[in-house]
């Protein structure tokens, strides 16, 4: 893993480009827990759980607002 990280900041945009495609090839080819896969990307269960996440947090904290008594 460490290998992987010292490389990529070294690759042009083309170059990061083929491996972000073979990244998505590979989910593809394994049915990785994609939801969504369209020419923009894949939109996996990883994805979607950190979403949904972030979501209830602000609900969370947009409730935790309204329910704090009010200064007079």
């Amino acid at each position: 893993m460490c290998e992987i990280q010292e490389v990529l900041p070294k690759l042009s945009n083309a170059e990061l480009r083929q491996v972000e495609e073979a990244v998505r090839q590979l989910y593809r080819d394994r049915h990785a827990g994609v939801i969504f896969d369209d020419a923009y990307g894949i939109w996996a269960e990883d994805d979607q759980t950190s979403a949904a996440a972030e979501a209830f947090a602000v609900l969370a904290r947009a409730e935790a607002a309204h329910e704090r008594p009010k200064a007079r």
